[in-house]
């Protein structure tokens, strides 16, 4: 993938990627990840899309923002998206990519065409009226952990994102070289904020006033985003398709690469 810079309004940069040509395909990254995680997928579906695909801000090559919450990060990502790509895209985004694709659809509808949802959800944490996220606790221990021990804790967070899964270690080395090695850690204070943010993470309402197709896509055994956490996203979206991979965890791009690039073709 070639690599681009935007500059963006506080005098930082936002590293993007861009591989292929045709319908616009965008794809945003997971919380402490990069644009690398794309790697394999990206190099199958750039026969059938212009790929665009950034590194969130604070992670990859690019530069930290001043405010790490959806909305200004969206807002930051739709500036990228309007100076690069003219058309109405689709808009795929994966755990926090996945929050900030229906982050950016409400903000500027007119410029998603389609929505692709895989392993994420519209409310991280579980609450009195919501059972279908992490417990706050679990999230708070997860923050005080990357405080003390940053780069363990990240290690430990990808490992769990393939928890429950029968995948083979030479399989898990070779997602790891290439969708967490060829890129630096992430900013701590940037990774630090939007884990917060997560547990305000609030878009159930949001929900029904998406007008899009969207496919969203679950493990059966994701333990970082419940699959019935995807399962009601796909039923309060008014126009959604699911699909549901038995025995994957929070990455099925990463565990099961071409059914899923069948999938999206499909759905594309």
């Amino acid at each position: 993938m070639k690599q681009e810079r935007f500059k963006l309004a506080d005098g930082g940069d936002l590293a993007w990627y861009q591989a292929g040509s045709g319908r616009p395909l965008v794809l945003l990254h997971g919380w402490a990840m990069s644009a690398a995680v794309f790697s394999e997928l990206a190099a199958i579906l750039a026969n059938d899309f212009r790929l665009l695909i950034p590194d969130l801000p604070g992670h990859g090559a690019s530069s930290p923002a001043l405010q790490n919450d959806l909305v200004s990060i969206g807002t930051t990502l739709n500036c990228w998206l309007e100076t690069v790509e003219i058309a109405p895209v689709a808009l795929g985004g994966w755990s926090l990519g996945g929050m900030l694709a229906l982050e950016m659809a409400r903000q500027k509808p007119q410029r998603v065409d389609r929505l692709l949802l895989i392993g994420t959800t519209p409310r991280f944490t579980s609450g009195d009226d919501w059972t279908f996220g992490l417990p706050q606790v679990q999230v708070h221990a997860l923050g005080r952990n990357l405080a003390r021990r940053f780069e363990t804790t990240l290690f430990d967070f990808f490992n769990l994102a393939f928890a429950g899964e029968d995948i083979s270690r030479e399989r898990l080395r070779a997602i790891r070289n290439f969708a967490v090695k060829q890129s630096p850690l992430p900013d701590q204070v940037a990774a630090m904020e939007l884990l917060s943010g997560f547990s305000a993470q609030n878009q159930l309402d949001l929900l029904t006033h998406i007008d899009q197709p969207a496919l969203v896509i679950h493990g059966e055994v994701d333990q970082i985003t419940p699959l019935t956490a995807g399962r009601y996203l796909a039923e309060q979206l008014p126009q959604s398709e699911f699909l549901e991979l038995s025995g994957v965890g929070h990455g099925p791009f990463l565990s099961r690469p071409q059914e899923v690039v069948d999938r999206i073709l499909e759905f594309c």
